[in-house]
C-alpha cells in the first residue's frame, strides 16, 4: 500500500511539473521566459495564460470522464 501511494505521489509530482499553464511547471516556464527575455512579466498576460491553461485542464478532465462513462 505504501508503494502504491508513493507511485501515485511521484506521478502527481511529474504531472505538476509539466509546462502547462495553471500548474507549477507553467509557472517555472514563465519565470524562465522572464530570465531569457530580460524583462518583468506582465501580470495581466500571465493571468490570461493561466486561465486558458486551467480551462484546457478542466476540458481534459471532463472529456476523460465522459469517455469513461459513456464509451466504455
Amino acid at each position: 500500500m505504501v508503494r502504491f501511494a508513493g507511485i501515485i505521489s511521484l506521478n502527481l509530482a511529474i504531472f505538476n511539473l509539466l509546462p502547462i499553464p495553471a500548474l507549477d511547471g507553467g509557472r517555472l516556464l514563465m519565470i524562465g521566459l522572464e530570465k531569457i527575455v530580460g524583462r518583468k512579466r506582465v501580470a495581466k498576460v500571465e493571468k490570461y495564460v493561466n486561465a486558458v491553461g486551467m480551462f484546457l485542464l478542466l476540458a481534459l478532465l471532463i472529456g476523460v470522464t465522459v469517455k469513461d462513462l459513456f464509451f466504455n
